[in-house]
């Protein structure tokens, strides 16, 4: 399928205007164009002459003559409207078979009034089938004579054909063809009768644009691009010196730099519009490349549409250019975004703006890139059948404006005009009317102003001739719109048809669009995929209105409320729409150009959730309660699309509106409401509001609230919102207990790093329970729960500032404002009398020197390895037992542990003394001791440390040593095992780093990894948390564990002990796809949750995972992250597997907790069929 934007013959007219050629009229017009409705099927016609096969319903060309303004003389508008030849009218279609040298032309002209009286030559239109004129020929007794000539390259050399006239005889009525060949005058004439069905609903074409009949005859309606001006009223002058003389712009480029700069000095030397697209090419060019690509990409948009709105004024600046430098200039604009379009490093926010920009480029088809474009007003304004003070009027308001210094302001007044000429019928001649409207449309045209049917009409012969997409969307819309009165099923029948056509319509175009733009693309290709690109952008707008219908149609028949009891009832009918309607909205976003991956995702997991249905049970579970958990999981991830793309919008134009709207004076309203309206206007509004219907939904029928409980308990404190929980969120003024309302966090976070006064924490996304956060919390005994219900956040809101009560258990959640009591001390002030004794031997014994380089893993102590290397130690043995270990289930307990070594206590020390490093590592350790958060004192210590720590190289002989246990191409992990982790009372869990994917055959990377996982030790977290637990820095020290790394196709973190209500008889699992890195460092989703009874064999699925990406190990070092179509994962679709998991995870997780002698949390993944354990560790209670 050929999608390479070759624009269809006829729209490469060659008409020149006759007003050029001696002996030509002033007032000559150039034919009519009609675009008429409801084609049917016929053949493709190049004027009356069958050319080649035709899809069905798509647009038909038919030129009728009107070769001059008094041909429309007396003809009523009824007449017009119709179709087909009235009585005494004849139409003819006249083609010459003759090639011509490049830049000539070939006229007609005759005896007939239609065919110039033998004055005025019509030009005739080439196409590959030859030159060809259709018109309409009024029957007369005497018989037509004409003739053909070709006009030269200089317009003054004219050859006729030899031999006489030729002779045509008209009958009375019908629709002909004739087929003449050059210089054969002497061939009898043979009329081709044609078929009515041949004739009826044809178009007609205009040099200058295309003008629908039925627009000709409408009522004027003012343009989607004239209401949205804010500039200055329309002034009607009647004279070069009458033209409004005040032309000031407003320039303020105080603190201005960069592109913001630029922009702006280049816009006070820009008085027109042309210069004005001038500075905007300009400004994508130089920064094209670049790291301001982004900037320039941004302010050109919004300078672009305060242009387009007036609120940038456009002025004559005493120069003389024609629409087409414009044009031109569009041109380049266009290319240039078309190649970022396509680029691999392209951003969410660039995509994103980039269709911001392209609705405010003027069109460069050929006729307006042509030396003189937009012709017909001059004309118009020489009529002699207008007063001589209207012409004056559109001479000097808008022709001479127009060809000298086109601008937005151009399509105000001549849509001010036209409303004007027509307020009271009978006022001005049709024919006057009628061309004056036809300009109109042109220039709508030129600006890309031009309503959605017409923008689709301007493409369909350019798309594959078997498409019938076009006429499908137009049919169905044209439906909908005269729906209204009929009943309510029959509406949104007949929503849910339009939606659904102009789904498959924006899918064809953007599979045009896909290819990108060639290098070698010829204008006329350029020129058409403008339109291609408008029309895709048109549909997103048009698919807002449509979802806006049906969220309408939605919540009149009952909303969440109405979905919920259908789903109650297991009749999911209700829901069928609704889904259907989110994926096709979810799809417009991702053509778009906003993560299609996503996009793709999760449509194809609605889809198969849809089809999958509702049963009455899956494996041992509740149907309706599994299929509620994945319509959820997969709507909150939609949710988080959102979240990108408005926030998206929100990180790039705020403050660059600001920046821009002061240095122009835009009005502040205007400025403050910017993004708001560009996010509340696009199509992921519509999909924001229909997601939330439908979770309210599906949380109802979950019986959920809206609440997730990962730390249950009750907690008092002041009720306080913060953006993340970031040392210095707590304002130090407060003293008493604090519960955070938070916006954002990332699972890594220090809960007592960001105050010791914090009792509880409400976070507004979802989290994995056993994240590193989730796991500190429930360490350090905060209160944590996490709430999406936005009428509950927006509740919460009201008491910020306020003491109030939050107590989470099994039951629910409960936020409500309480009395101050007397005394209130935090309770993560306190740490438990296990966590004092652990933290005091943490610091009386950090660690012992020895003197081997490299300790086998499964040798290592805590005294010389930490207790991360020796519980991984001591799982090695565990591991060869484990094969003969079987639950009273008879379920196996087996798994298996990745090899290891581990570099002791020491080896740090070695590498600074090897580099002469210790005295200076020593200085900073101790001034880190007692350095001042506030500042940034502490910050820059801490940065000074890991630089000086990351140069350390590991010896030559530790090399060697891993070599003889390890492969030199083995993929490995480096990770830490400090001696203030994996404690009974100090977890530390994420706190320090690990690096994935190095080999012993790079040792210089394998060294870097080495000092990463060192300096890990004094991050700012890391000493942070450290002095929250009262540990003096210098009592800390770093051993580092080598180990396999792993491909797992799942990973999981398991509680041996539930930590939601402590009941020690179920193993709670959480689980990812990938790496266990997206699930332990919080990466925003929901993990798969399942609940296993460690005696009954019993597992209840909790939550189905929605992680966006996975990370996948790659041979060679790469991690790669990846989309995930939960669709395709068994954990997702098949209840055995997840029941056989969960039930193999309880085994396991009981072994460990009976040899370990304590709860444990632990870290494993699925390889294949095999199960590994990576680490355990004394699980916080």
């Amino acid at each position: 399928m050929d999608y390479s934007f070759t624009l269809p013959i006829n729209s490469l007219s060659c008409y020149t205007g006759c007003s050029n050629y001696s002996g030509g009229n002033q007032n000559q017009h150039p034919p009519r164009i009609v675009r008429l409705q409801n084609p049917k099927p016929r053949r493709r016609f190049s004027g009356f002459f069958s050319s080649r096969p035709l899809r069905e319903g798509s647009l038909v060309l038919r030129v009728c003559a009107v070769s001059s303004v008094e041909s429309r003389k007396g003809a009523t508008k009824d007449e017009m409207k119709k179709n087909n030849v009235g009585k005494g009218k004849v139409e003819v279609g006249f083609r010459l078979e003759h090639q011509v040298e490049f830049g000539e032309h070939v006229a007609i002209l005759g005896s007939a009034k239609e065919l110039g009286l033998w004055k005025e030559k019509v030009m005739m239109h080439w196409t590959e089938d030859g030159w060809i004129y259709d018109l309409e020929l009024e029957t007369i007794d005497e018989p037509v004579e004409y003739k053909f000539l070709v006009i030269g390259k200089d317009k003054g050399n004219v050859v006729w054909e030899s031999g006489g006239n030729r002779i045509l005889r008209l009958p009375e009525k019908g629709s002909f063809s004739i087929v003449c060949k050059w210089d054969k005058t002497d061939e009898e004439v043979q009329l081709l009768a044609l078929e009515k069905e041949e004739v009826e609903n044809a178009e007609e074409e205009i040099e200058n644009g295309s003008v629908s009949q039925s627009v000709l005859d409408e009522a004027v309606s003012t343009s989607a691009f004239v209401e949205q001006w804010q500039g200055m009223d329309v002034s009607f002058v009647r004279a070069k010196d009458h033209i409004d003389a005040k032309k000031k712009g407003y320039w303020d480029t105080a603190d201005l730099e960069g592109v913001t700069l630029k922009l702006v000095e280049g816009d006070r030397n820009a008085r027109n519009w042309w210069r004005k697209l001038e500075v905007v090419r300009e400004l994508m060019l130089e920064n094209k490349g670049n790291e301001n690509r982004l900037d320039a990409l941004t302010f050109s948009a919004i300078y672009l549409k305060w242009i387009n709105t007036g609120q940038i004024p456009c002025f004559e600046d005493g120069g003389h250019h024609r629409p087409n430098k414009h044009a031109e200039i569009s041109q380049l604009i266009f290319c240039e975004l078309e190649r970022i379009s396509n680029r691999k490093d392209i951003s969410l926010q660039e995509a994103l703006v980039i269709r911001k920009i392209h609705p405010c480029l003027p069109s460069f088809k050929s006729e307006f890139t042509a030396s003189v474009p937009l012709t017909r007003i001059r004309d118009i304004a020489h009529r002699n059948d207008i007063p001589h003070d209207l012409k004056q009027e559109i001479k000097h308001t808008i022709q001479n404006k127009l060809h000298r210094n086109a601008g937005p302001e151009d399509l105000v007044a001549t849509e001010a005009m036209l409303a004007r000429i027509t307020q009271q019928p009978g006022a001005y001649s049709e024919a006057f009317i009628e061309q004056f409207k036809i300009f109109h449309q042109e220039l709508k045209d030129f600006f890309n102003a031009a309503s959605l049917e017409e923008q689709l009409e301007s493409i369909q012969n350019s798309m594959d001739p078997s498409s019938k997409v076009i006429p499908s969307f137009l049919e169905s819309k044209k439906i909908l719109d005269k729906i209204d009165g009929t009943s309510e099923a029959e509406q949104v029948t007949a929503l849910m048809n339009t939606i659904q056509a102009l789904d498959h319509l924006c899918r064809e175009i953007a599979k045009g669009l896909e290819s990108g733009l060639r290098g070698d693309a010829p204008d006329s290709a350029i020129a058409m995929r403008q339109k291609w690109r408008l029309s895709e952008i048109g549909l997103e707008d048009y698919a807002f209105v449509l979802f806006s219908r049906f969220l309408n149609a939605l919540e009149a028949a009952g909303g969440a409320e109405w979905l919920a009891e259908s789903a109650d009832k297991e009749n999911l009918t209700s829901w069928s729409n609704a889904l259907e309607a989110l994926v096709i909205s979810i799809r417009l976003v991702g053509l778009s150009g906003c993560k299609p991956e996503e996009c793709n995702a999760i449509e194809s997991e609605l889809k198969a959730w849809q089809e999958k249905g509702l049963v009455e049970t899956e494996g041992s579970e509740n149907g309706k309660r599994i299929w509620a958990l994945r319509i959820k999981a997969t709507l909150d991830r939609s949710n988080r699309l959102i979240e990108e793309y408005s926030e998206a919008l929100l990180q790039v134009f705020p403050k660059r509106v600001q920046v821009l709207g002061r240095a122009f004076r835009i009005p502040e309203n205007t400025v403050r409401t910017y993004a708001e309206a560009e996010i509340r206007s696009s199509v992921i509004f519509q999909v924001s509001k229909l997601t939330t219907l439908l979770l309210k939904a599906a949380r109802s029928v979950l019986r959920s609230e809206g609440w997730d409980i990962l730390v249950p308990g009750e907690a008092l404190g002041y009720l306080i919102e913060v953006q993340n929980i970031v040392p210095g969120s707590v304002p130090p003024s407060i003293t008493g207990p604090v519960i955070l309302l938070v916006d954002k966090a990332d699972g890594d976070e220090e809960v007592t790093a960001a105050g010791l006064n914090i009792a509880g924490i409400i976070l507004k996304q979802e989290l994995p329970h056993l994240s590193h956060l989730g796991v500190r919390a429930r360490q350090e005994k905060v209160v944590f729960v996490t709430c999406e219900d936005d009428l509950k956040l927006s509740d919460m809101k009201t008491w910020i500032g306020k003491f109030v009560r939050l107590h989470a258990s099994p039951t629910g959640v409960t936020l409500s404002p309480t009395e101050i009591p007397i005394k209130s001390t935090p309770t993560s002030s306190v740490n438990s009398p296990e966590q004092e004794s652990t933290l005091s031997f943490a610091a009386k014994s950090p660690g012992s020197i020895t003197n081997q380089v490299v300790i086998p893993m499964e040798d290592a102590a805590t005294q010389t390895s930490g207790a991360k290397a020796t519980s991984c130690g001591h799982l090695t043995s565990l591991a060869a037992a484990s094969d003969k270990v079987y639950n009273d289930l008879g379920v196996p307990a087996s798994f298996n542990v990745p090899r290891g070594a581990v570099l002791p206590f020491g080896s740090m020390d070695v590498a600074l003394e090897k580099m002469g490093l210790v005295d200076s590592y020593r200085s900073l350790v101790q001034k880190i001791e007692t350095a001042e958060i506030d500042g940034g004192e502490l910050d820059q210590l801490c940065n000074e440390l890991q630089e000086l720590i990351s140069s350390l190289i590991p010896t030559e002989e530790t090399i060697e040593n891993l070599s003889k246990l390890f492969p030199d191409t083995a993929e490995l992990i480096v990770r830490s095992s400090a001696n203030v982790e994996d404690l009974a009372g100090m977890s530390a869990a994420g706190l320090y780093e690990s690096i994935l994917n190095v080999r012993l055959c790079d040792p210089i990377i394998f060294g870097q990894a080495i000092s990463k996982v060192w300096a890990s030790l004094y991050t700012r977290r890391a000493v942070l948390s450290r002095r929250a637990a009262s540990i003096p820095q210098e009592a800390a020290t770093m051993a580092v564990l080598v180990q396999e790394m792993l491909s797992p196709d799942l990973s999981f973190v398991l509680h041996t002990q539930s930590p939601m209500n402590n009941n020690s008889d179920v193993v709670v699992a959480e689980i990812a796809p990938g790496l266990g890195e997206t699930l332990a460092s919080g990466t925003r989703g929901t993990p798969w949750r399942l609940s296993s009874n460690k005696f009954d064999g019993t597992v209840e699925t909790l939550a189905f995972a929605n992680f966006s990406q996975e990370m996948v190990a790659r041979r060679g070092g790469e991690v790669l992250r990846l989309t995930v179509n939960y669709s395709k994962k068994r954990l997702s679709t098949d209840p055995v597997f997840r029941q056989q998991l969960g039930c193999r995870l309880a085994s396991i997780g009981m072994f460990l907790e009976l040899k370990f002698g304590c709860p444990q949390d632990v870290e494993g993944c699925l390889v294949g069929r095999d199960i590994f354990i990576v680490q355990t560790r004394p699980q916080p209670l």
